[in-house]
């Protein structure tokens, strides 16, 4: 029986606890392998590693690794430096991101490239890619080697895609999906996928990709919607941020289709960087609820949500299954 997304003002509130519980014990081996790996003799890399890795982050990518070993009896170990190669590499994605998107904050802390400076951010972002390699060649699987780094290209094409979308107000939802799927989703299958491979279930390889894939399109989503519907402390980083960055996400995409030609004209100005104060996003703010445009994103996440729900309706009923359901209702209920 197919397993649906339950109301969110349901029986209880969906968390990642029911996932952190099932691989509490992994996780420790994980964490060990992440803080051990992320050493150097150069002090500053450490220093401003931790400062992101330690800072609140939920681990939800390498918790997802290790949740889909799991559901798959897998009972070996080797998902263990795999999953610490998923987190720095999603960890050297941040640090990068933020200085391109001249970010002051992250998980609810000042941004490491305030703190230590724009080039000491990226050059210790290229040193985690440096360790994620290195674990997936010491894992010894040319499988998982193409599939994760395959996800760091797709992801470093989305991210490029995005700002070249940048302020351009013709940006299309399809083109969205395809910056979404790229910078956010990309790791999120790639990290499912990987637990099909070192259990050696080839037949589950995608299905695992298809849950991670569209997971991750319905937790971008919900994260496009937060940025215009919530404070910055439910995000950890200033609310508006994607309104005064330009970023065309589909909140506004939907807002500037639906709207007449003097609304129209104030997205194109809002996105050009011209209409930025804290008038402009109250009023972008209420043309996104003028055309029910945070509802109709999250309603778009619930249907990836429920793609991946879907993807693994066929396995057996287990406290593994029950957990990756759950967070798939965890990342839709982040919006309320």
């Amino acid at each position: 029986m197919t397993a649906t997304i339950h109301s969110i003002t349901g029986r209880h509130t969906p968390s990642l606890d029911p996932m952190l519980a099932l691989v509490a014990s992994d996780m420790n081996r994980v964490n060990a392998v992440i803080l051990d790996r992320m050493q150097s003799e150069i002090p500053l890399i450490p220093e401003l590693a931790g400062h992101l890795i330690a800072g609140g982050g939920k681990r939800m990518r390498p918790m997802l690794t290790l949740a889909c070993a799991r559901l798959l009896d897998y009972p070996g170990d080797r998902h263990h430096k795999l999953a610490a190669a998923v987190e720095f590499i999603h960890t050297a994605t941040l640090l990068h991101d933020d200085v391109v998107d001249g970010s002051d904050m992250r998980r609810g802390k000042t941004a490491a490239n305030l703190i230590f400076g724009n080039p000491a951010a990226v050059l210790v972002g290229d040193f985690l890619f440096s360790r994620s390699f290195e674990l997936m060649v010491e894992d010894g699987s040319l499988k998982v080697l193409k599939i994760l780094s395959g996800a760091s290209a797709v992801i470093a094409e989305g991210e490029v895609n995005q700002l070249t979308a940048q302020r351009r107000i013709e940006t299309s939802e399809g083109r969205y999906l395809e910056i979404i799927g790229a910078k956010t989703a990309a790791l999120f299958a790639a990290a499912c996928k990987i637990a099909a491979v070192v259990a050696e279930r080839e037949a589950d390889e995608m299905t695992l990709d298809s849950y991670g894939r569209n997971l991750g399109i319905a937790f971008q989503l919900v994260d496009d919607a937060i940025d215009y519907a919530s404070d910055g402390a439910t995000m950890g980083k200033d609310m508006g941020d994607d309104f005064r960055d330009g970023k065309m996400t589909l909140p506004v995409i939907l807002a500037h289709s639906r709207g007449n030609s003097d609304e129209k004209q104030f997205w194109r100005q809002a996105m050009l960087g011209n209409r930025i104060s804290d008038d402009d996003l109250a009023y972008a703010k209420t043309l996104l609820s003028q055309y029910h445009c945070i509802e109709d994103t999250v309603d778009r996440a619930r249907h990836y949500g429920q793609m991946a729900i879907d993807s693994i309706a066929h396995f057996p009923a287990s406290d593994a299954k029950a957990a990756l359901t759950e967070a798939v209702e965890f990342a839709i209920s982040r919006a309320y």
